[in-house]
């Protein structure tokens, strides 16, 4: 990717991409982050060698591509200063948004119309380069705009494109909420396994290394997840016994009910975004 890349915003996300695209090959001298901390930009300056200021008018007019970096709260208030600088320029930059849960045509009017524009729900392990994010464009993006896109967010990982913005909030149900459901699973697993008599370290290392195994395993396997369970299982054997525990328990739809939960709130979120 031979462009200028300009950060809103130095947190954790935006650090994980920079990271991710010096790793891939972009330059340093390619790279721009801005916010008005001036601690944290003397810590992605220092930690990357990059440019960082406070001025996101001077990043908007020099970057081929724009990565809104910003929590959802605050975003129309850090696009709106930014309107007439973009609106200026012959050649719109595209804009990526990783706020979560603000429509595109929301950014779009605070940036002044008519922008190139995706939508992107990254999630939390893009920080260790094995993220996996959801990117929807809206008609003004180019293919080769998307291109740029794509391979930005590869630097941190997995990228999958959805053909409605809709289905944004059945990605954050499913990944970009996700990382916590396996938290939560890895903390039960670790607590249960100390309650049966095993020491806490081993019984985290144990319970970490296994969700490890078991998702490179299926992302290597053929199979679907189900058949990889019905695998492990053997008639009247142990594994057997605790995935009927699970299943009369609920436990599928216990999960159904809580992605269900997270969408919701996902699209309950851009109406309070939409102003």
């Amino acid at each position: 990717m031979n462009q200028t890349v300009a950060f809103i915003g130095a947190g954790n996300m935006a650090s994980a991409i920079i990271g991710g695209l010096i790793d891939s090959g972009l330059p340093a001298a390619s790279i721009i982050a801005t916010t008005p901390d001036s601690e944290a930009q003397a810590a992605v300056r220092e930690k990357y060698g990059i440019h960082t200021s406070a001025d996101n008018n001077d990043a908007a007019a020099r970057a081929d591509v724009i990565v809104l970096a910003v929590k959802p709260q605050i975003l129309a208030d850090v696009c709106r200063p930014m309107a007439e600088t973009l609106q200026a320029r012959t050649d719109k930059p595209l804009m990526i948004s990783v706020a979560a849960g603000v429509l595109a045509d929301n950014i779009d009017s605070w940036l002044g119309g008519n922008m190139p524009i995706v939508r992107c729900m990254p999630n939390t392990p893009a920080l260790v380069r094995a993220g996996a994010s959801v990117l929807w464009p809206n008609g003004r993006v180019s293919e080769a705009q998307r291109a740029v896109a794509q391979d930005l967010l590869a630097a941190v990982g997995q990228v999958e494109w959805i053909a409605e913005e809709n289905l944004m909030d059945a990605a954050t149900a499913v990944s970009g909420s996700g990382p916590a459901y396996f938290f939560q699973i890895f903390e039960a697993m670790e607590d249960a396994g100390v309650e049966l008599g095993l020491p806490r370290g081993t019984a985290r290392r144990l319970a970490l290394q296994t969700g490890f195994g078991a998702a490179c395993m299926a992302l290597a396997s053929e199979y679907a997840p189900g058949q990889l369970k019905r695998n492990v299982m053997s008639p009247k054997g142990s594994t057997e016994r605790a995935i009927a525990s699970f299943e009369n328990a609920g436990f599928n739809d216990i999960f159904k009910q809580a992605m269900t939960a997270c969408a919701e709130r996902a699209r309950q979120m851009q109406l309070e975004f939409s102003t």
